[in-house]
């Protein structure tokens, strides 16, 4: 059997798939990532293959940096950066206006790319990343049965029966307080978003089958079987109606290789430890984890900061019991960590929640303020306002999850247990089989 993955060049969108594809590998079947060149690396270290496609101008093998994008990708890059300083509405506003022209790709091209690679590789079962757009549309025009993974909040996929549209979130933390008319404006600009991007789909479908029935809402089509990267426990009751308890996978841990230096600071102090990650794009903001960094030095706790893209001077002086990298093996720090502070990624969240980990949450973008509002609304977290949280605020915050009371921490525990008793990639395989 062979198993056909499809993924963006992008080292955070693959983690998960390929972790899912695990399944496949471990149970002697072949297992095959289409994808860019700027994580060959990452399928290599699963034991995969690896055929080429590209979906995208951008890439990203596991710290992002914009001096390291194709020209105008790195303007692009820059931009939502500076958008994320100014708040919440304003970079949603940033990367609404942005999927104008960077979610579908040159759909035609590379739906046919697609369609070239399914053809060569005759696989049994395909795999794809909700958000490679280009690529599902390849799959749906030439009737290609394949699974569809949600990579983040579920609300990545709106109801438009529900009436969410893509790129507004359906709700956010109590510290974010946009006014009314900043909301129905950011509305708005996503309606229209929405409907220029269902009318560029349905001309390309049109392109690629003339026999097609146009979609009414390109952002909420998904593929035959449907699969969220998250825990159906963490699913708001109007998802949880709209989908089996099977579409959610719970997490996919992803694999890491042995790090002799941190498993030794790991047992090297009694101190309970904070990890700190911003994932392989906001960690750009350092100068939110100069604040962070300033509130846990003022703690008992030993810290893990993956400072990725940021520059360590930000961060002033590092204790000498800190552990502070570019990169960190995530999923061996959480596992041993009793609180962690993270923008609100989908791995940071899904993977926090399987080793019964208290967050605080400092959303920045896209799906992280409804992971990040639903993480509170079921007690395992805290969030702030990452542009607006001083250090003293920051510092409360970690205490109160470093706290976390018996009644939340015991749902927590729970949740806990049902992730990793029953892991993601055996959900997806039993999903698909």
């Amino acid at each position: 059997m062979t198993l056909l993955i499809i993924s963006p060049d992008y080292a955070s969108h693959l983690l998960p798939l390929a972790t899912l594809g695990a399944a496949w590998r471990d149970a002697g079947e072949r297992v095959v990532v289409a994808t860019g060149p700027a994580t060959d690396a990452l399928v290599r270290s699963f034991g995969f293959e690896r055929v080429q496609l590209q979906l995208g101008k951008g890439s990203n093998p596991g710290v992002i940096r914009a001096e390291q994008q194709p020209a105008g990708e790195d303007d692009a890059l820059r931009g939502f950066f500076d958008a994320t300083r100014q708040g919440m509405v304003q970079t949603l506003r940033f990367q609404a206006e942005a999927r104008l022209s960077d979610l579908l790709w040159q759909p035609v091209d590379a739906a046919r790319a697609v369609q070239k690679v399914v053809d060569e590789m005759r696989p049994d079962a395909v795999v794809v990343d909700h958000l490679a757009f280009s690529a599902r549309l390849g799959l749906i025009a030439a009737g290609i049965p394949h699974a569809d993974v949600v990579l983040g909040h579920p609300s990545a996929l709106p109801i438009p029966a529900a009436g969410e549209v893509y790129g507004f979130p359906p709700e956010w933390p109590a510290e974010f307080t946009p006014g009314d008319a900043e909301l129905d404006a950011l509305r708005e600009l996503c309606d229209r978003v929405g409907a220029a991007f269902t009318a560029e789909w349905n001309a390309a479908l049109a392109e690629l089958d003339p026999a097609a029935p146009p979609s009414r809402d390109a952002f909420a089509e998904h593929g035959g079987i449907l699969l969220f990267n998250y825990p159906a426990e963490l699913a708001d009751a109007t998802r949880r109606a709209a989908y089996p308890e099977s579409a959610f996978l719970g997490s996919a841990v992803r694999e890491e290789a042995p790090d002799a230096e941190t498993a030794a600071w790991i047992a090297g102090g009694e101190a309970p430890i904070v990890y700190v990650s911003f994932g392989s794009f906001l960690s750009v903001r350092d100068d939110v984890l100069g604040r962070v960094a300033a509130a846990l030095r003022e703690l008992p706790v030993r810290v893990a900061l993956a400072l990725g893209s940021g520059d360590r001077a930000a961060l002033g002086a590092v204790p000498p019991s800190w552990l502070v990298r570019e990169f960190l093996p995530q999923v061996a720090l959480l596992e041993a960590s009793a609180a962690a502070v993270t923008h609100g990624g989908n791995n940071s969240v899904t993977e926090s929640m399987t080793f019964g980990v208290p967050t605080l949450v400092l959303p920045f973008s896209t799906d992280q303020f409804a992971g990040a509002a639903a993480l509170v609304d079921a007690g395992f977290a805290r969030s702030l306002d990452p542009n607006r949280a001083s250090v003293e605020q920051i510092r409360e915050a970690v205490v109160e999850v470093l706290a976390l009371p018996a009644e939340p921490a015991g749902r927590l525990a729970a949740l806990s247990a049902s992730l990793r008793s029953r892991p993601g990639a055996v959900r997806a395989r039993a999903a698909l089989a």
